[in-house]
């Protein structure tokens, strides 16, 4: 009698001390929990229970999920909102269900678990898992490896899933809605930083971690900036020129494969940095910060564009998301906004505008999805199926985070001030309205 999820949800009910709240089908074809429209968890094989048993906790899951042996069918965005706070953002407290599982005892009264598991040893780790972690976290090797196993699977997979405007960060949407394109939300963000920069002709703008140079053809274009863009994917600083040369842009664009700790020719007027410092990590971003500020004229401005996170009761017990660090961004952190601040403060910036615009990121996510989702055929041809499968759970996971003000991204407007303490800036530099 085919019974696999029946005593599955039994047994996730016994572990984590409450009903799964989705539906569940196993690998016989049996189904138990919730009956209705709503999302349905799918265990097509039980290799998953292996690779949870082996590595308890996310990183176990998202093995499972990364070779098609976890999925689910219906809403993926409403199944990650019910298991996240049952299992994901209780991972971490002490006595919680998956860190339960690492309790020798916890295991010992798993024993049907394992007899539903089958056959030991766990089967390996896919093939898209990062590996090779020597040299030290954040040394310029290390950072180099980490940004290639993330940005260099090939600028046709970015480009199905960011659209022509090739920018991989935050749009900023208009107030009316998510109505316009995603194309205009991107072309508004860059015109947005622009403006906080106050770029003007002639002026020397760094982009630090360029991407495929949408900020840098912008600003050039628009506002005759003159610009240097720093990168570590040879496959983004190829596909920028490319982009550039064919602008009639190359006369006011350089782009170049350096690390920011490597850039030798300041000062520059003007420095952006969109969705880098999230690479940058805890131990290093006080230099990054002195690094930025060493290289700006005084009376420049810093536009600051970062991921952060919620502020931990005790931050020694911050801990990087282990399927982020495996899959997605290697040795990537996120920090509170407030130690971002304080950190650009003791750098010498005069931070003088922060603006949050978590929301826009939530709906900037779910265009991406529906972008990979719209041509997945296509996306597992240019890269496999494990990845294509990462980057849809990454996006869509990171959507219902930034809706649940689990993380959020802010905008930091920083100036390096003259000597007698002058900014620059005028005296209002937003308008608000009602």
């Amino acid at each position: 009698m085919a019974d696999a999820a029946r005593r599955l949800a039994t047994l996730a009910e016994e572990l984590l001390g409450t009903p799964l709240p989705l539906r569940l089908r196993a690998w016989d074809g049996s189904e138990a929990g919730p009956a209705g429209d709503g999302p349905v968890l799918v265990i097509r094989d039980r290799r998953a229970l292996r690779r949870v048993i082996w590595k308890p906790g996310e990183l176990g899951l998202a093995r499972a999920w990364v070779a098609g042996e976890i999925d689910v069918e219906g809403d993926l965005y409403e199944a990650l909102d019910l298991l996240s706070g049952l299992l994901w953002e209780r991972d971490g407290e002490k006595g919680g269900p998956l860190t339960a599982l690492r309790d020798p005892r916890a295991r010992a009264a798993a024993g049907e678990l394992l007899r539903l598991a089958g056959p030991l040893p766990p089967p390996k780790p896919p093939a898209e898992e990062a590996r090779g972690r020597g040299g030290g976290r954040h040394s310029r090797r290390s950072d180099k490896r980490a940004i290639s196993h993330h940005y260099d699977v090939g600028n046709d997979f970015y480009a199905l899933v960011l659209g022509p405007s090739m920018v991989y960060s935050c749009a900023y949407w208009d107030p009316e809605g998510a109505a316009g394109t995603l194309e205009e939300a991107q072309r508004a963000k860059l015109d947005l930083v622009a403006r906080k920069l106050a770029l003007k002709e002639g002026d020397r703008l760094l982009d630090v971690g360029c991407g495929w140079g949408s900020m840098a053809i912008h600003a050039a274009r628009a506002y005759g900036a003159r610009v240097v863009g720093i990168t570590l994917s040879r496959e983004q600083a190829a596909f920028a020129r490319k982009r550039i040369a064919e602008e009639g842009l190359t006369d006011r664009i350089e782009i170049r494969v350096q690390d920011y700790r490597d850039v030798p020719d300041g000062p520059f007027d003007a420095i952006s940095s969109i969705g880098m410092a999230e690479h940058v990590g805890a131990e290093r971003y006080r230099e990054y910060a002195g690094l930025l500020y060493g290289l700006l004229k005084p009376g420049g401005r810093l536009l600051n564009h970062q991921i952060s996170r919620r502020p931990e009761p005790d931050e020694e017990a911050y801990r990087i998301d282990p399927f982020i660090d495996a899959y997605v961004f290697p040795d990537g952190e996120l920090a509170p906004m407030g130690r971002t601040l304080t950190t650009l403060e003791d750098a010498g910036f005069e931070v003088r505008d922060v603006e949050a615009i978590r929301e826009h990121y939530a709906l900037t996510l779910r265009r991406w999805v529906a972008n990979l989702e719209g041509e997945w055929d296509r996306a597992t041809r240019l890269v496999s199926p494990g990845r294509a499968r990462i980057w849809r759970l990454y996006m869509a996971a990171s959507a219902v985070s930034f809706e649940r003000n689990r993380i959020g991204v802010n905008q930091f407007l920083a100036v390096r001030t003259l000597a007698s303490g002058t900014s620059g800036l005028p005296l209002r530099t937003r308008e608000w309205t009602e």
